[in-house]
């Protein structure tokens, strides 16, 4: 791979400020306080991705098949309604261990159909269209027809979203943060606690006002790098890496880009010349970056070379993950490791 000027640029590792898939917010536990009744308001009917979503009474007996929707059930404290989660890509939000940790874990990845029947669900949702699409763990229809409704985030279906298009799909029109929004909204409506949902909406959207207040970034390009060192998969220009760059007035170096994660060659970003890579890949800054910039909460905490910056301690700290530091051909590698180990 050829030495490229992007790379010794400052890498940023970002530890998520602003809400996408999932809250970052704690609950409040004021299930005694919301004035809204289980029995009012039903049965209840939603417009979702197409789909038309009758529920008889509230959910008592959820199970969320992303952690985006999870997150969001308990944020919105309804951990006492949720028969199971699934999906797990990284550990749970800070301020949500407690609730989290009551709800029984069906899979660490997608689980099977019947391992969700199992938990005798009477409302499942979805972060994604694929995860209740052909493919996934099951089809909405499988549900449905065996009484169970289904919900899935309005992020992945919102106007000018192809899901059929190949790879994670594409957008024509940006993603915003009103679809997260509404998919707060929704859920609360759907367990009859709107009064909880407005709460948490207006908190998520302090946090942005709070993430964005400071940073004068209007002449700052942004490179996402998912994966891949030979090909990198970058976001486009639409998708929820988008929404994030509006909202810190920066700019995406592949604006013109609409698949939600192309794989673009080397040469083009070299081309493209970003200021500043946005990457959760801690081997990948590791391997490829000279500096790193860490960030807790919007916050910096460290700054310097790989080897200066990556520590097990630091790990631990920003990540609440536990991990061993070792080096190789002069880089800092990570190993994950089981809590105890």
């Amino acid at each position: 791979m050829p030495v490229l000027r992007p790379i010794r640029t400052v890498a940023l590792l970002l530890v998520p400020a602003l809400l996408l898939t999932a809250c970052g917010c704690c609950s409040d536990d004021d299930g005694g306080a919301d004035t809204e009744k289980a029995a009012a308001g039903y049965p209840l009917t939603l417009a979702d991705c197409g789909h038309q979503v009758t529920l008889k009474s509230a959910p008592e007996r959820a199970v969320s098949l992303n952690q985006g929707t999870t997150e969001i059930l308990l944020s919105l404290g309804l951990q006492d309604r949720m028969a199971g989660t699934a999906t797990w890509t990284d550990p749970v939000m800070k301020g949500l261990e407690k609730a989290n940790a009551s709800v029984p874990r069906l899979a660490d990845n997608g689980p099977s159909f019947e391992k969700v029947l199992d938990a005798e669900p009477d409302f499942v949702t979805a972060s994604f269209v694929s995860t209740l699409g052909k493919g996934g763990v099951a089809t909405r229809e499988q549900f449905e027809k065996l009484g169970v409704p289904t919900y899935v985030s309005p992020s992945d279906c919102a106007e000018g979203k192809d899901n059929d298009s190949g790879g994670d799909g594409s957008r024509s029109k940006p993603l915003t943060l009103d679809a997260v929004h509404g998919e707060v909204r929704d859920l609360a409506r759907v367990f009859g606690v709107e009064a909880r949902g407005e709460k948490l909406v207006a908190r998520l959207k302090e946090r942005v006002r709070t993430a964005t207040s400071g940073p004068a970034a209007s002449d700052v390009s942004l490179m996402y790098w998912f994966a891949n060192s030979e090909a990198p998969y970058l976001a486009g220009c639409c998708g929820a890496p988008g929404a994030i760059t509006r909202a810190v007035g920066a700019k995406n170096a592949f604006p013109d880009t609409h698949d939600e994660w192309p794989q673009i060659n080397w040469e083009t970003v070299a081309d493209r010349d970003p200021d500043v890579i946005v990457l959760h890949d801690l081997n990948l800054a590791a391997m490829y970056c000279d500096r790193l910039l860490v960030l807790r909460e919007g916050r910096a905490v460290a700054e310097g070379t790989p080897g200066d910056v990556l520590s097990a301690e630091l790990i631990k700290d920003v990540y609440g993950v536990h991990a061993r530091v070792t080096s190789e051909d002069g880089h800092p590698v990570i190993r994950f490791l089981r809590r105890g180990a």
